[in-house]
């Protein structure tokens, strides 16, 4: 579709009535345009809610289920009541009654089992989503636009991996121009719920937490648009964390690949998984700020012309470092590794970073907190046999670390970057714990005890000339090493 652009609402930018109203108007200003398919996230804090409200079903809290679905419905309510006039509202306020009607009939069932099985997980947790779409839909008639929400399980087809789905792009593209492209030409604005879609038998999926992003680049993909816009509550993608760099800058460009080991690494910009459907079809992707359209953001492309050395640093604190190590090294090294991931990629667990050793081919790697139950029990499972006999010693878990990542296309044949982070981190008395970076050189990973994260962290920034005081242009690319007088 010629022209067309998608944009995406994160949670804070619909997380009241007037933000909302702000995400309205914004979308009717490029509806007057343009053709626009918007995409939008739960309310802030709601998926939260929606995932501790289960949990008090599964345990048979009855009194905390039903205050849980009280507060659900009672924000939305207030919301509605605030956004809407009042002869616009009686039919959204059925809507939201339906909407936990149905999120009430689910998690009566959890209840009665005691139980919490994935689909309906997902199932339950979608509600979020399609609460923001009718509120925001609602809106925009009030005001003059045409729209119409739009569940997105009727629109991205994935596998049945439950709680972290992946899109099956033909049938996607399929649904998606059937449902969309007719609404687009008759002048309506769809509002599309994010996070969500369903099996190709119709089993509803969620893409995992922050997965509105990544549904909002699908439909990009399917629809064929020119561009995709992520309205945040930050200016754009930045050189770090400006809650821990007060000189932290705004990227004007990054690449896609920059901008996805960011993500990855727990810059919260954006969802790992976001640019994937993009990279063939190459559409520009756009980081904006709700909370100060005016800012221009960061554009994120294919390529662009980069100086040498780091462009970004990020980190992750809620992680930890999993070790296994062989008694002797008559045990292959390499085969419990194999095993070891394969048990981890059954299980569903991203392994963040991953660092090994000669000889006895120890091995350790990094996961998020909230994975390591189901990561030690999908290791002690595939290698008990090993542990038992002694083959193996018992695996170590350190909760006292934190990744710091160093990201960026220019590091990539720079002599001496490696070695600069790495003295900038030892000049904080901060002792590195694991080091681990691929052949493309784009991402250095260090891991380094917690306590010394936020200081290696600012450390690595101003050795690599990162923030506003050490550039020019703050949006620009980073000036290159060679600048410095250091290789």
């Amino acid at each position: 579709m010629k022209d067309l652009l998608v944009m995406k609402f994160g949670g804070t930018s619909v997380g009241s009535a007037e933000r909302m109203r702000v995400a309205v108007q914004l979308s009717a200003a490029q509806k007057r345009k343009r053709p626009v398919v918007i995409v939008v996230s739960a309310m802030s804090g709601v998926t939260d809610l929606l995932i501790e409200t289960t949990k008090h079903a599964e345990a048979g809290d009855r009194a905390g289920l039903a205050a849980n679905i009280q507060k659900l419905e009672e924000r939305h309510t207030k919301a509605c009541r605030d956004l809407l006039p009042a002869a616009k509202q009686k039919p959204v306020l059925t809507g939201i009654r339906d909407l936990m009607g149905e999120f009430q009939r689910i998690t009566q069932g959890m209840l009665m089992l005691n139980d919490r099985p994935p689909r309906s997980v997902d199932e339950a947790i979608a509600i979020g989503e399609r609460l923001s779409a009718l509120l925001i839909a609602a809106c925009l008639n009030a005001e003059g636009t045409k729209a119409e929400a739009v569940n997105a399980a009727q629109l991205i087809v994935t596998d049945a991996v439950f709680g972290s789905a992946s899109p099956l792009m033909e049938p996607t593209t399929e649904k998606a121009r059937k449902r969309l492209v007719p609404l687009v030409r008759q002048g309506v604005l769809p509002v599309v719920t994010g996070f969500n879609g369903a099996t190709a038998d119709g089993r509803p999926t969620t893409l995992g937490r922050g997965g509105s992003d990544f549904s909002a680049s699908i439909l990009s993909a399917a629809l064929g648009a020119s561009e995709l816009w992520i309205w945040t509550d930050v200016d754009g993608i930045m050189t770090a964390d400006p809650r821990l760099v007060p000189d932290a800058a705004v990227l004007g460009e990054v690449t896609y690949r920059e901008a996805a080991e960011l993500a990855y690494n727990g810059a919260k910009v954006l969802h790992p998984r976001t640019l994937a459907p993009l990279v063939e079809s190459q559409i520009p992707v756009w980081s904006k700020n709700s909370f100060a359209p005016e800012k221009p953001g960061t554009k994120i492309v294919p390529r662009i012309a980069v100086s040498n050395g780091a462009r970004a640093v990020t980190s992750m604190t809620r992680v930890a470092l999993v070790s296994l190590e062989p008694i002797h090294a008559t045990l292959p090294g390499a085969h419990v590794m194999a095993r070891a991931l394969d048990a981890l990629a059954g299980a569903n667990v991203e392994v963040l970073s991953l660092s090994s050793s000669s000889y006895r081919q120890s091995f350790c790697f990094l996961v998020r907190s909230e994975e390591l139950e189901k990561t030690l029990e999908a290791l002690e499972s595939a290698l008990a046999l090993e542990l038992a006999h002694g083959y193996l010693k018992p695996v170590e878990v350190n909760n006292q670390v934190g990744l710091l990542a160093v990201v960026g296309e220019g590091m990539q044949g720079t002599p001496g970057l490696a070695g600069r982070i790495f003295t900038a981190i030892s000049r904080e008395r901060i002792n590195i714990i694991a080091i681990a970076q691929g052949s493309s050189e784009l991402t250095i990973a260090i891991v380094v005890r917690r306590e010394g994260l936020e200081a290696a962290v600012r450390a690595v920034h101003a050795e690599c000339g990162m923030g506003t005081s050490k550039n020019a242009k703050a949006a620009g690319p980073l000036r290159s090493q060679k600048s410095k007088g250091k290789r």
